[in-house]
Formats: C-alpha cells, sequence, structure tokens
C-alpha cells in the first residue's frame, strides 16, 4: 500500500529533519517497505502555536517535509511508535493514497509542492505537474473545477 508521511519539525536546524526522515525511512526499508520519495517543502509558518511535548517551548513555525512509502501495517506502525516518541517532531500525519496498483497508477513518484493560484475562473492548489498540462493531473477527482 502506497502512504505519505506528513510531518512538522521544530525550525532552527535542517538536519534534525533530515535525521528524522532517515530514521523513519530506514524503519520502513528495514521491515521489507520501499521509500518512494522524500520532500522537503521548508519552514512554513503553523496554524497555531504548536509544543514537541508538555512543557516544551511553543513553536510558531516548522520545518515541514513529506516521505511516500510502500509498506506493511506494521512496518508503518512500527514507524508512527517512533515518531510519537520523537522529542523533535511536532506533529505528523500518515495518509494512505492506495493499495492496489489501479488506484496509486496516478500517483507520481515524487511528492511535488503545491501553490495556491489565482485566476479568472477562480482560485485552487496546483503543482508544477498541473501547471505544465492544460487538463491538470487532478481532471475526473473533481479538484479541476
Amino acid at each position: 500500500m502506497l502512504y505519505e508521511l506528513i510531518s512538522v519539525v521544530r525550525p532552527g536546524s535542517i538536519r534534525e529533519a533530515k535525521d528524522i526522515a532517515r530514521t523513519a525511512g530506514t524503519i520502513i526499508l528495514q521491515r521489507g517497505g520501499v521509500v518512494r520519495g522524500l520532500t522537503n517543502w521548508g519552514v512554513f509558518a503553523l496554524p497555531k502555536p504548536m509544543r514537541a511535548s508538555a512543557g516544551a517551548q511553543k513553536h510558531h513555525a516548522g520545518q515541514y517535509f513529506i516521505m511516500r512509502f510502500d509498506a506493511s501495517a506494521k512496518a508503518q506502525d512500527t514507524m508512527k511508535a517512533m515518531l510519537k516518541m520523537e522529542p523533535r517532531l511536532l506533529r505528523f500525519s500518515v495518509v494512505k493514497l492506495g493499495h492496489t496498483l489501479k488506484h496509486i497508477s496516478n500517483v507520481g513518484g515524487q511528492a511535488e509542492e503545491w501553490s495556491w493560484q489565482e485566476g479568472s475562473r477562480g482560485s485552487k492548489w496546483v503543482s508544477e505537474v498541473d501547471e505544465a498540462t492544460p487538463q491538470g493531473r487532478n481532471e475526473g477527482l473533481g479538484f479541476d473545477k
């Protein structure tokens, strides 16, 4: 099954984000999974101030990264347990993108960076792929209107 890990690490050092991503990727690989892509989104403001753990300093920004991977449920559970104990991590979420080849065939191997685009027909989220093709990658999924 194809999953996407979205993580927010406390800002200040890219090394912390790299260490966490490397550890999560190693867990997936050691348990027979495959890492399909890893993208650093950089530092962004958080929707609200967050703490890495109880009593810790509040952070107003975070270092975002995403990782796409194929793994078993057991490998994913092991990775989530590690991430829950990680004091440098502010938040994380794992999203299932699909479980059969048919479901994931349209999902790119690289997690693209998305941006908000204002246009004459309204506003929407677009990726570099959407801008390069007239129909966009999301045609038929309800995102193209």
